[in-house]
């Protein structure tokens, strides 16, 4: 549905956008992950076409859209967008909104459409209220009706729920998927929050400073990192200094790590090994010690902030009826599946 290829956007000589490329199946939902001023809105406005690029080119549906030299307009794209200000129509109601792209409809074909949308989105109690009579929330499933009513080839959605309080972030981006899925759309979001991400997509583009650090699934992003920078921004973790002994063993100050795969580094070298919250687990009967600096209580877990004899920190995920004071030593040990382990003269 979606090909990005080689693709770079500047603007007055600052390149914004750098040799992007990816790929979007039909149906599936990607997502744009990055900080704030990464690039990653400017890379989907020129997906919409928005924005022209100077180098590379974005193919929507077997057709080319956008080149250096060549600019298919938005509306000729089959494009939907959802603007992270919902940019609703203040003097229509919920119902006029989403009826807006389907005028080239017969009346009987855009009211079945309207009332599809306005159920599978759940509606129907507030279709004939204004904008300014609704919840956030409920603005942005209008919004979101709205652009999903025409079936465009391709669903775009910058931030869209920025608005909304944050307990409330993943479970929405969960039943937006839901419905993504039922209705059959492809869609890209783009987002800065890592549980919406993970929550939405089948894939996920982690986005910095312009490039595209890795396209994949959420459990490689967290498992299998391309790279450090995507260790370090996906999830929460430290680097570990360590040594290789082995194909498939590292010496830290943890002990020897063992992973099911050999990491592919020659006996000595210098490494940095990412460890997980929930690689480190808590055991009163280990003899291996380490102190608590902070907690944060998380419900069902406490996040432990940790520090190792020589001074080094670790987190930890723990039940939370181990209720430990800041200061005590609690005993602990390291569960790793696998290893994620980096070169140190390339490590951050």
């Amino acid at each position: 549905m979606l090909e990005v290829k080689n693709l770079t956007v500047a603007f007055d000589d600052k390149t914004v956008i750098a040799a992007v490329s990816l790929r979007l199946q039909r149906g599936n939902i990607g997502c744009l992950l990055g900080p704030s001023g990464c690039g990653k809105t400017t890379l989907l406005r020129t997906i919409a076409g928005f924005e022209q690029p100077g180098t590379g080119e974005v193919w929507l549906n077997d057709r080319m859209a956008s080149s250096p030299n060549a600019l298919l307009q938005v509306e000729q794209r089959g494009v939907g967008m959802v603007f992270q200000d919902f940019a609703l129509f203040p003097h229509l109601t919920a119902e006029d909104n989403i009826a807006f792209g389907l005028q080239c409809l017969p009346d009987a074909a855009r009211q079945t459409r309207i009332d599809e949308v306005v159920q599978m989105l759940a509606i129907a109690d507030f279709r004939h209220k204004h904008p300014h009579q609704l919840s956030g929330g409920q603005q942005q499933r209008v919004a979101i009706a709205r652009a999903l009513a025409p079936r465009p080839h391709l669903l775009l959605l910058d931030e869209p729920f920025s608005n909304m309080d944050v307990e409330l972030r993943e479970q929405i981006a969960r039943e937006l998927r839901t419905i993504l899925k039922q209705d059959g759309m492809t869609a890209i979001l783009v987002t800065h929050n890592q549980l919406e991400a993970f929550a939405m997509a089948d894939e996920i583009g982690v986005i910095r400073d312009g490039g595209l650090l890795q396209w994949d699934s959420a459990f490689n992003l967290y498992h299998r990192p391309s790279g450090p920078q995507v260790a370090d921004f996906i999830g929460e973790g430290v680097f570990l200094d360590g040594i290789a002994i082995s194909p498939t063993q590292i010496k830290t100050e943890l002990g020897v790590l063992t992973g099911a795969a050999p990491h592919g580094h020659a006996p000595q070298t210098q490494v940095s090994v990412l460890i997980r919250p929930d690689d480190i687990v808590h055991d009163d009967n280990s003899k291996q010690t380490a102190t608590v600096r902070d907690k944060v209580f998380r419900g069902a877990e406490f996040l432990y902030t940790l520090t190792l004899p020589n001074g080094t920190r670790i987190l930890s995920l723990v039940p939370s009826h181990h209720d430990h004071a800041i200061g005590e030593d609690i005993g602990i040990r390291p569960q790793l599946d696998h290893l994620v382990l980096f070169q140190s003269d390339i490590a951050m």
